[in-house]
């Protein structure tokens, strides 16, 4: 009975060993096993990123923070060798045939499918990977530090209700990408041979005549290979061979409350691909859409048609001339998430055409910028302010009736009051004229 305890002890041990030294590729990358092509492409994107040593410096002190809560020994990791299993999994699971060795037989299946030669013929360093994923590096030679390609700009116009409450979008970028069927070789059996004509230097010396017996010898690009001193023999079918292909590739960006009109969002890496060079950064510029009358009134709110100014907003609320008069009016507005602003006066309260009403705190949410502001000054981090700005509607015409009761009222008022048009409106007041005398 002890002994088959021990033994069930020992099994157990190796099989938790197992699992800790070969943690599964599908969960190094975030996917679950239905994952598609894409979505496969898409985490290692964003993981190798992450976790790249040299470009993110923050990468070790998330594999340490990552260590802290490992159950296993075996786990514990680097980001070096953390980067290098992202881009293992990724290099299993994005080649068709090696992912389904992998969901039949398991790492021992992909170790002995590589050990017999038939691994597709790809490099194991991680950093090779990620240089034909992101260019500037790969079969052309470009060692670290290669040129930078150029930043990309685009425009992306948001209803103001999404710079109030945040969001998630989800828009389409039309951009230059390395070809995945050639991985940027532009040779359909990845294939690359030194170019015959310049000898793999990228440029030739041709001689021009000048004169008789005048030579001139100038040195220039190598019109067979375009300057790279390497070409291939069997162009891929996808690319025509140029090594990239133009497409529209989806990105999403997180829209946080309180940004405004003019933000720029920035994407490092993101920007055109090629071999040639290291991707610049994708730099996304957000715009306020101006709002229509009739526009999706299914979903349209009061705060449609708010107006902007910082973080401040603004709103203009229409009266009638017996409500500006009178008082005894509310007004129920509904704001950009939702909630409702009250607005109203009392019997006798008198509203002034163009007077400006301020509810503190019902602007727009304070936003800082990468939220790297140690200290605000005070109320800086506060809530904008929303302004009611009132228009009193005058009628078109006054009937008889309304306008002798109208005069009554406002003499009562006026002579109540203590009220002197000529006075009281600011204007100069005439001096009487001088009584002039015929001169003898």
């Amino acid at each position: 009975m002890y002994l088959q305890r021990l033994l069930l002890a020992v099994a157990v041990a190796l099989f938790v060993a197992v699992v800790c030294a070969a943690e599964d590729y599908y969960k190094i990358l975030g996917v679950d096993k239905s994952a598609s092509e894409k979505d496969i492409k898409r985490a290692y994107r964003t993981l190798s990123k992450k976790f790249h040593p040299d470009k993110n410096p923050q990468a070790s002190k998330a594999i340490q923070k990552a260590n802290i809560h490992s159950t296993c020994l075996a786990t514990t990791k680097t980001a070096r060798e953390k980067f290098g299993e992202i881009a293992d999994a990724y290099d299993v699971l994005s080649t068709s045939s090696l992912r389904k060795i992998y969901d039949q037989y398991g790492h021992d299946g992909v170790e002995q499918h590589r050990k017999g030669g038939s691994a597709g013929g790809r490099s194991n360093d991680p950093f090779d990977l990620f240089s034909r994923f992101f260019g500037g590096g790969g079969h052309f030679g470009h060692a670290p530090g290669a040129r930078r390609g150029p930043d990309m700009e685009v425009r992306a116009a948001l209803p103001l209700r999404d710079f109030y409450n945040g969001r998630e979008i989800n828009f389409l970028v039309e951009k230059q990408q390395i070809c995945d069927s050639c991985e940027g070789t532009g040779s359909k059996d990845r294939e690359v041979v030194t170019c015959d004509r310049c000898s793999g230097r990228g440029m030739v010396i041709q001689k021009h005549m000048l004169a008789p017996g005048m030579f001139q010898q100038v040195q220039m690009a190598c019109d067979k290979c375009g300057g790279q001193g390497k070409q291939v023999k069997n162009p891929c079918p996808v690319c025509a061979g140029q090594r990239v292909v133009k497409k529209g590739v989806e990105t999403s960006a997180s829209i946080e409350p309180g940004m405004g009109k003019g933000t720029r969002l920035v994407f490092e890496n993101e920007a055109d691909e090629s071999p040639d060079w290291v991707a610049g950064d994708l730099i996304v510029v957000l715009d306020e859409e101006a709002p229509e009358l009739g526009q999706g009134e299914g979903e349209r709110t009061d705060g449609t048609f708010f107006r902007r100014k910082g973080k401040d907003l603004f709103w203009k609320e229409m009266l009638s001339l017996r409500e500006a008069w009178m008082g005894e009016w509310t007004r129920n507005i509904t704001h950009l998430d939702g909630h409702v602003v009250r607005l109203g006066r009392k019997r006798g309260e008198v509203v002034q055409p163009f007077a400006v009403e301020t509810v503190v705190g019902e602007g727009m949410p304070h936003y800082s910028e990468g939220h790297l502001h140690e200290h605000h000054e005070e109320g800086e981090d506060e809530p904008g302010n929303l302004y009611i700005e009132y228009m009193v509607v005058l009628p078109d015409q006054m009937e008889s009736g309304m306008e002798k009761e109208f005069f009554s009222l406002w003499e009562k008022w006026r002579k109540k009051i203590g009220v002197d048009l000529g006075v009281d409106s600011g204007r100069p007041i005439p001096l009487p004229e001088e009584e002039h005398k015929d001169e003898l």
